[in-house]
């Protein structure tokens, strides 16, 4: 057990959704504001001490691609990028703590340990069904959710080809790998597991014209958004922050 604080790191541009994505991921885990600390890393350099302040690591989506051509990028995804993978390199090679990459984070890891991000894999935004491998069924993570459950998607890239190592957790009929680990403290997952319904309708207002779903059927999306149970992708978390945070003791009742 540790008394150190998680870690919640930002790739967003746009800071209310950043912030919205922060408090998701918090209540989620069922964390005070001070058992998780922030770094916004379109805004900050990755400090040399990261893995070693922490007990584990949260990464939560962005708009940005893997994908996009290298000419099209800015500096500030440049240095997203790069500090997401001094992250997972160091994580990957067992110099750290416990992590779990989602959404961008999942092609950013893909990418760096050898594996093939394609954009043959998008999905709407919405729910989508997650079906866990025979490896999920027996992970100390995943091992304990459905087998088979509803998460929360909106992404233009996805995993094509597994790194090397890799273990397959969940998959979807749309999007072939939906969530991986690397080792035993590496995770990845391509659904996002921290949002509520009603958070996630708020964050698709703030990209609603950014190409994930029809700006137009906002309403019907926001709609089938809010029917869908997301009870598994937040227990994920809690078990992530009581495996990997603050003794159980330290945390709020």
């Amino acid at each position: 057990m540790t008394t150190a604080p998680l870690l919640y790191v930002c790739a967003r541009p746009q800071q209310d959704a950043a912030h919205a994505e922060y408090e998701s991921f918090r209540q989620a885990m069922g964390l005070a504001t001070s058992q998780l600390d922030r770094l916004d890393l379109v805004r900050e350099p990755l400090p040399g001490d990261v893995l070693d302040r922490h007990s584990g690591i949260v990464v939560g989506g962005s708009p940005f691609n893997v994908t996009d051509p290298e000419s099209t990028k800015t500096d500030a995804q440049r240095g997203v990028e790069a500090g997401l993978e001094r992250i997972a390199a160091g994580i990957a090679s067992g110099d750290g703590p416990a992590a779990m990459f989602t959404c961008f984070g999942i092609g950013v890891v893909t990418r760096m340990l050898g594996g093939e991000v394609s954009r043959a894999f998008p999905e709407d935004t919405g729910p989508v069904t997650v079906a866990l491998t025979s490896a999920g069924t027996r992970d100390p993570l995943f091992g304990e959710l459905a087998p088979r459950f509803k998460a929360l998607t909106a992404h233009k890239e996805g995993t094509g080809v597994l790194p090397p190592g890799a273990v397959q957790l969940a998959s979807g009929s749309g999007c072939p790998v939906q969530a991986y680990r690397i080792g035993d403290r590496l995770y990845t997952t391509q659904f996002h597991p921290e949002p509520t319904p009603e958070a996630f309708v708020a964050r698709m207002t703030v990209y609603r014209n950014d190409g994930y779903f029809d700006a137009s059927a906002f309403d019907e999306v926001a709609d089938r958004v809010r029917a869908a149970p997301v009870n598994e992708p937040q227990e994920l978390l809690r078990r992530f922050a009581r495996r990997f945070g603050p003794s159980p003791s330290d945390l709020p009742a």
